[in-house]
């Protein structure tokens, strides 16, 4: 049997992220909404004129904030609760 290796599996998901959510710094902005009661976090886009939330990923810890701001080219991302 032949076993073959792939170079990630994160970087088929980090393309399909780019490719399908898209994220415009003129309309947008990046957010981690974060719950009071669970601590849950959920990294997204807001948009400025109306406020919908696009979500993107789950944030289970520091790892995957950093990850999401590397996909998407970010310095920081405000967080709210």
């Amino acid at each position: 049997m032949r076993f073959f290796k792939f170079k990630s599996k994160t970087s088929l998901f980090e393309k399909n992220l780019r490719e399908n959510i898209k994220f415009d710094p003129d309309t947008q902005y990046a957010v981690i909404r974060s719950s009071i009661c669970t601590g849950e976090k959920v990294a997204g886009f807001k948009n400025k004129k109306d406020g919908y939330f696009t979500e993107v990923m789950l944030i289970r810890n520091p790892d995957d904030e950093k990850r999401f701001r590397e996909i998407y080219g970010l310095d920081t991302v405000k967080v709210e609760y």
